[in-house]
């Protein structure tokens, strides 16, 4: 195993800079439940009702007396998981205007385990944070140093005995690294001529005894890397070294740093990356071996023998910080414990982290689930990756092989189309797809290549009436003529057909240029790896005649739309995907499709403005919904009736149908992707899900790589890449799904990521072992039928959308 060496930090390696999202207290992705405070005034001041920019209730959380300079009320907020939180944001009441109350200033306590509770302090030791000056404005703060938590408290302070009221936001990221705590000597002080240099970590949240900080988090995983002088620093009013934590040989009075690193829960270890001073000229140089014991729980014996990871230190001649990256070799831990050894007299880190996971293998072993086999590890992982690697090189050399079969007798025919490198380039993604797969779950995919290869029939799970109806005369399984297509909007891939002129929908005419300033910017929605999404709103659409109107628009009355923006420092790549993206969704006009209205193209930024409904996505309302039951309204929940949610799907099924008249692959259908215009109830296809923040945890992150929304893709997106109208009746099945449940949680919400893709290789395999979404409490046995069709084995025999939304339309509505 190689030590690598880098003067770039590698992709995972942690960056706070992207870690500045809402967490939902506004947008009520936080539910109520978790929300909790130690008293309120009325039950229209209780601890729900303080949410940022929300006015139910009384607009506020109000504690039940008056604050007091002491602070002891406080509003909580349960996260469930470690989250990195980089700033807060909090405002009065100000209920229309009829509020007065509001904290001048408040503390904030923060728990990792619900036990533990730690005041927040600034870098100068000040616990107290600046709050507002008025009822209705929203002050946010800067969290420096940031907060890995998953509980927070916000005490409102008063320098008078006085009635307060709070509305709060957390800002953040789950904290993937899942370190809760780690143990380390304490830091030295270096002098120099002149001056002091503290090495200390002083933000550290833990406990000191005799020399030692243990029990807390601090400087080595903020996300803030050292620059190349120690002394300089990127903070501003701090003291020279505080970038670093750094040891004395000297003063440690031995050769090694011991530093154990404590974790939520068991992971697989791959990396660890550590981020090193290495200015020789005055005795730093980074540790020259490293030493790693693994501890998969803190009642059991740590691993031996220990690991042992020299650095060659003939390759650190330039005196410039670096990190270094260890491969642990997959080992599984819940504790690390960690030798570093000196090099020279010192020796000063600014950041540790860690590329690990919580592996399927591992933890169907520790916490397997009913319905999921239980995997064992009977051979080793290198006779695997070998299996693995000697498999994908049969796979390319048999898919290059078939192509160029193909490619021949198309010429030979005389109907060669060019695509040949798309072809090629599309199996060798594939391929590769696969062999992620098997460097990140060798077990699994070894089960997967001894599996039968070939597609077998599905077991007869059900029996519905044919839906190979003869209304539609497009393949079922299309895949010619389509290539990738990077999506502004985020990460999304859409598989793109080559429209023709003459197909159904496939107006080629230019669209308008819009000015750019009509359009009044209002929020942003998301943002992806190319450019961004804002909402926007036109206050006189009439003044533009040449704006494509989606529907009527009264007089008065302002337009919402969606803004695509491609960032000005695009790829020439992305540029040209961008101009591609908007000449195929000019294309797409249909009532259940949301429609391009117009371009801004003449300069940069490169723009794209489609319509947006009023009532946002159709996750986020029907969440907020109960469904109608038959003896009437409970409580003040609004609530919406089974015909409804048939009439809504019906609508889905009307555009996925156009679609597929098209050959146009969605890839992500889901209700985050499906947006509402109220009480019309007018739903409209769109693709905004996977650039909004709030919809991170419906996707899965491959290696930093590709983001799959895996619980709604069929098995063969999941371990073949392939993509095609059958598998978007397989997301039209989820999605009915979902809102049958009234998207009150995530489908396989009981299984883990690793889990669900595990569960697509047990529909490869068709043994009975895989697992469905079960039947939602208001779906009658006929349209969940409907459902196990579209999640059918063989993707020959799915139905397609013609039949889903004949059936929506004629016969749903009879079940009742």
């Amino acid at each position: 195993m190689a030590v690598v060496f880098s003067s770039e930090e590698h992709e995972w390696h942690f960056n706070p800079a992207q870690c500045r999202y809402a967490l939902g207290m506004e947008d009520g992705t936080i539910p109520d439940s978790d929300i909790t405070a130690s008293s309120a005034w009325s039950d229209s001041t209780e601890a729900k009702h303080g949410r940022l920019s929300t006015g139910e209730g009384d607009g506020a959380w109000c504690p039940a007396g008056a604050v007091f300079p002491s602070g002891s009320e406080y509003l909580q907020v349960d996260l469930h998981k470690l989250h990195f939180l980089a700033l807060v944001g909090t405002q009065g009441r100000h209920a229309d205007g009829h509020g007065q109350e509001f904290a001048r200033s408040y503390r904030l306590r923060y728990s990792r385990d619900g036990v533990k509770w730690i005041t927040w302090k600034d870098r100068w030791g000040q616990e107290v944070v600046s709050g507002n000056e008025n009822t209705y404005d929203i002050v946010l703060k800067d969290l420096g140093p940031p907060i890995v938590a998953r509980m927070v408290r916000f005490y409102p302070l008063a320098d008078r005995v006085m009635s307060v009221c709070l509305r709060v936001e957390l800002y953040g990221c789950l904290w993937n690294d899942g370190l809760k705590a780690y143990t380390a000597p304490v830091g030295h002080v270096m002098q120099l001529p002149g001056m002091s240099v503290y090495l200390n970590d002083s933000t550290y949240d833990g406990s000191t005894e005799q020399g030692m900080q243990f029990g807390g988090l601090g400087q080595l995983c903020d996300g803030v890397l050292g620059g190349d002088d120690f002394i300089q620093t990127k903070e501003l009013r701090v003291w020279p070294g505080y970038d670093y934590l750094g040891w004395s040989r000297e003063a440690l009075g031995q050769g090694s740093v011991d530093i154990e690193f404590h974790f939520e829960k068991l992971r697989v270890f791959h990396h660890m990356q550590v981020h090193s001073n290495n200015r020789h000229t005055q005795g730093v140089r980074v540790f020259s071996k490293v030493e790693c014991l693994f501890k998969p729980g803190l009642l059991q014996p740590w691993s031996s023998p220990a690991l042992t990871l020299p650095v060659p230190l003939e390759d650190l001649k330039d005196p410039s910080s670096r990190p270094i990256s260890l491969p642990l070799g997959g080992q599984p831990a819940q504790i690390l414990r960690c030798k570093f050894y000196f090099a020279d007299r010192w020796l000063l880190i600014s950041e540790i982290s860690f590329l690990s996971g919580r592996d399927s293998l591992v933890f169907s072993a520790v916490t397997p689930r009913a319905g999921l086999p239980v995997a064992k590890d009977d051979s080793s992982n290198t006779a695997i990756l070998i299996g693995c690697l000697v498999g994908i090189i049969l796979l390319l050399l048999a898919v290059i092989a078939v192509i160029l079969w193909r490619q021949y007798w198309k010429k030979i025919l005389g109907k060669v189309s060019g695509h040949t490198d798309v072809y090629l380039g599309q199996f060798i993604h594939e391929a590769f797809v696969l062999l992620t797969k098997c460097l990140e779950h060798p077990q699994a995919f070894l089960r997967f290549l001894e599996a039968e290869g070939e597609y077998q029939e599905p077991s007869a799970l059900l029996r519905p009436r044919d839906h190979r109806d003869s209304t539609s005369n497009v393949p079922h399984y299309a895949e010619a003529d389509i290539v990738s297509l990077q999506g502004v909007s985020g990460n999304n891939t859409y598989a793109v057909p080559a429209l023709a002129s003459s197909s159904p929908g496939a107006d080629s005419a230019p669209l308008p240029e819009l000015p750019r300033q009509c359009l009044i910017f209002k929020e942003k929605l998301g943002e992806g790896q190319f450019g961004e999404v804002h909402l926007c709103e036109i206050e006189n659409p009439q003044d533009l005649p040449n704006l494509e109107f989606p529907f009527n628009v009264r007089k008065g009355r302002p337009l919402l739309v969606a803004v695509k923006i491609l960032r000005p420092d695009a790829s020439k790549n992305a540029r040209n995907d961008f101009l591609k993206e908007v000449k195929i969704l000019s294309r797409l006009k249909d009532p259940n499709i949301i429609r391009l209205l117009g371009v801004c193209v003449s300069s940069d930024p490169l723009c794209m403005v489609t319509e947006y409904m009023e009532c946002g996505d159709l996750n986020q309302y029907l969440s907020h919904r109960a469904l109608l039951d038959k003896t009437g309204p409970s409580h003040n929940t609004p609530t919406i009736s089974y015909p409804a949610l048939i009439s809504m799907a019906s609508q889905i099924a009307s555009g996925m149908k156009f679609l597929s008249s098209l050959n146009f692959v969605h890839r992500d259908l889901a209700t985050r992707n499906c947006l509402d215009r109220g009480g019309e109830r007018h739903i409209k296809i769109a693709d905004f899900g996977m650039s909004r923040n709030l919809y991170a945890g419906d996707y899965y992150r491959i290696q930093g790589r590709a983001v799959l929304p895996i619980r709604w893709m069929a098995w063969e997106c999941i371990l073949m890449g392939k993509f095609t109208t059958a598998s978007d009746v397989w997301a039209f099945g989820v999605t009915l799904w979902e809102m049958l449940s009234v998207c009150q949680e995530q489908p396989y919400s009981n299984l883990t990521d690793e889990q669900v893709i595990d569960n697509a290789g047990e529909f490869f395999r068709d043994q009975g072992r895989q697992v469905y979404l079960s039947r939602p409490a208001v779906c009658p046995q006929g349209l969940y039928e409907l459902m196990l069709s579209c999640w059918k084995r063989d993707c020959k025999v799915r139905p397609s959308f013609a039949y889903i939304h004949s059936f929506l339309t004629e016969d749903a509505m009879n079940m009742v």
